[in-house]
């Protein structure tokens, strides 16, 4: 008995034993802050609770034919996996192979304030003005498949250029534009309506989209009413109305996050 632990205790503390656990540890722990963000996140979640529940009545109850179908069905779930995941696992890769880093931890504390006094700056001249725009920050999930719909500008940051694309009657201006980095990389994007909801009336198409890109992503969405001229900030599915000299703090914990 004393020979066959001390075996085993040898074999858990060989080093190439160890090596094999921490790189398994490492790789669930990246692919966990990959998806981390997304509604991969919560499919995953259900699917082993059901994979999960499965299991266990099966083994108490005995059933010959219901375990069979389990264990054939472990092929099935491998091939439906990556079709389930497809966004996800898209932006995922689109991550890792993102040559630039994110100004949200690369950037120097002048280009974030530069940044957000541009933002700020333009939001207010168009609440002022009541010209309706939708402004989405990029975090860490990224955004390729909104990207995608709308034209790529990769291009500084500035509040005249966000008062001249969300200027009425321009051809980008119903869009939602995304500042990726310290640019902004694409304007005239469509992005994902929320099926909530909305507590309040006078909220439009244009606040649906700004929660609707918060739901799947951890992005952070700020919003101006053309009807009311009112600023509104969304993120993790919720929006809130804010004084336009709240903005500026808001941003800026966003990008110390």
């Amino acid at each position: 008995m004393a020979t066959d632990i001390l075996a085993s205790l040898n074999r858990l503390y060989d080093p190439k034993n160890l090596l094999d656990v921490v790189l398994v540890s490492l790789i669930f722990y990246g692919l966990l802050r990959l998806f981390r963000g997304t509604r991969a996140v919560q499919l995953l979640r259900g699917i082993v609770v059901i994979v999960l529940a499965a299991a266990v009545v099966s083994q108490t109850v005995q059933l010959t034919a219901f375990n069979w179908l389990l264990r054939n069905s472990t092929n099935v779930l491998l091939v439906a996996l990556p079709v389930i995941f497809q966004p996800e696992l898209r932006r995922a890769l689109e991550r890792v192979g993102r040559s630039t880093p994110f100004l949200t931890r690369h950037a120097e504390d002048t280009s974030v304030q530069r940044l957000i006094s541009h933002v700020v700056k333009g939001v207010e001249q168009m609440a002022q003005r009541r010209h309706g725009a939708l402004i989405v920050f990029e975090g860490a999930t990224g955004l390729g498949e909104v990207t995608d719909s709308g034209i790529v500008l990769n291009a500084e940051v500035t509040a005249e250029l966000l008062t001249t694309i969300f200027f009425p009657n321009t051809a980008l201006h119903d869009g939602a534009v995304v500042v990726q980095g310290d640019h902004i990389y694409a304007a005239g994007c469509v992005l994902p309506l929320s099926q909530r909801e909305l507590a309040d009336n006078q909220m439009g198409t244009r606040h649906r989209a700004a929660i609707g890109v918060t739901e799947e992503s951890d992005a952070l969405s700020v919003v101006v009413s053309e009807e009311t001229g009112t600023v509104s900030v969304a993120r993790n599915g919720r929006i809130l109305r804010i004084d336009s000299d709240r903005l500026r703090p808001i941003l800026s914990e966003f990008y110390k996050t």
